[in-house]
């Protein structure tokens, strides 16, 4: 296939070959031929796929269902392709969802959740975390036994709650032990409100490959700032990523007092800081957008990130704390892409309403936007175009 005429972040146009997945050849607009398909992106940016590193599948779209949230095999599935194809339709090729196991409905979300990933291959990648409620005393064993199983069933990263286990670092201890035993990477929900728990999860967190991941961490920026720099040094050390959630809390850890982590004081002190959606239309929040470029636009507008820097956390360190390989539009890299209308990274964070997904080398999503105004001497005049502004450079 061939990308033809897209702009980069650089100001260049170029032609994109894609071939077996990679991107085979980028060039000057014009340079490059292909004998499959052609994609015209004239008028549009295109930029490295995203990612979300923090979604909650079992329990999204959930929020106007009367009554009790259903945990039925075939209405989490169902839940959880609509919220993963409309991730996709954001630009998100990849997705990490923590899915509770364990209460009443036992394995039954991670089975939903995995079957949900099989019918979506090809189209977005969905990773699973199995998330225990309790891991340690007598009521942690059962526990402890159905993270093994999810295990085994398909979950490939060892989550949860230490937050609300009466012994929290203990239960970091079981999930590590767990993740060891499987080669399994972690991600811990956490609102991070703790200091001295945190200061323990980082040190025995250290060491373990492939790597730990913790979120959405708002409690450290309600810390004193000496202690939260601190602990931001020690994560750093321990080589720890945290996801935060711009949009805020997502109720997973069941203790969150709001606010988003400190997201400049962990990027300064070194720590890999990506950024993930969260909640989507649940009980947890009820007009959750699941929209990657929606987090960026907050840790620009909120957090003061540069654009790039703030693209940066919702794809390539991303993709990073879910353990894929880095993408950039150049030869040889994979073909995971996002073009979004628009001529600058700035105006594609604020109005990205137009967007072509790229997974694995072929074109699985569109969003086309039109605008259009009445009829009007002033339309006329200033001569208004049907969607953007056709003379500038930030069109959306």
């Amino acid at each position: 296939m061939l990308l033809c005429g897209a702009r980069l972040t650089d100001g260049r146009t170029v032609d994109v070959r894609l071939s077996a997945g990679r991107i085979e050849a980028v060039g000057t607009a014009g340079s490059l031929t292909a004998h499959a398909a052609r994609v015209d992106l004239t008028g549009y940016l295109l930029l490295p796929a995203l990612a979300e590193p923090h979604a909650h599948s079992d329990t999204a779209l959930s929020a106007e269902t009367p009554g009790p949230v259903s945990y039925d095999v075939q209405d989490v599935q169902r839940r959880t392709t609509e919220a993963a194809l409309l991730q996709l339709g954001h630009g998100a090729t990849a997705l990490r969802s923590h899915v509770r196991i364990g209460d009443v409905p036992g394995l039954g979300p991670m089975e939903a959740v995995l079957q949900a990933r099989r019918s979506l291959r090809g189209l977005v990648d969905l990773t699973a975390v199995a998330v225990p409620r309790l891991l340690t005393g007598v009521a942690g064993a059962d526990g402890l036994a159905m993270l093994r199983d999810a295990v085994k069933m398909g979950a490939s990263v060892i989550g949860g709650c230490p937050d609300l286990d009466p012994d929290p670092t203990g239960y970091v201890e079981a999930v590590l032990e767990v993740a060891a035993e499987h080669g399994c990477p972690v991600d811990l929900h956490t609102d991070a409100g703790d200091p001295a728990r945190l200061s323990r999860l980082a040190a025995i967190a250290g060491g373990l490959r492939p790597g730990v991941t913790i979120g959405p961490c708002a409690g450290l920026g309600r810390l004193p700032a000496e202690a939260a720099s601190r602990n931001a040094d020690q994560l750093a050390a321990a080589g720890v990523a945290v996801v935060c959630l711009p949009q805020g809390g997502c109720g997973g850890g069941g203790v969150e007092g709001g606010g988003t982590a400190p997201v400049r004081l962990l990027r300064a002190a070194g720590v890999r800081v990506a950024a993930g959606s969260g909640a989507l239309r649940d009980v947890s929040n009820p007009v959750g957008r699941g929209d990657p470029l929606e987090a960026a636009y907050l840790l620009a507008s909120r957090e003061g990130l540069r654009p790039e820097e703030a693209y940066d956390a919702v794809s390539a360190r991303a993709r990073a704390v879910l353990g894929l390989p880095e993408v950039r539009v150049e030869a040889g890299f994979p073909a995971e892409l996002l073009a979004v209308r628009g001529a600058q990274l700035a105006g594609a964070l604020s109005l990205a309403y137009s967007r072509i997904v790229v997974h694995r080398g072929r074109v699985v999503a569109r969003t086309s936007a039109v605008r259009e105004y009445c009829d009007s001497a002033a339309a006329v005049a200033l001569d208004l175009p049907r969607q953007g502004r056709s003379k500038g450079p930030d069109s959306p």
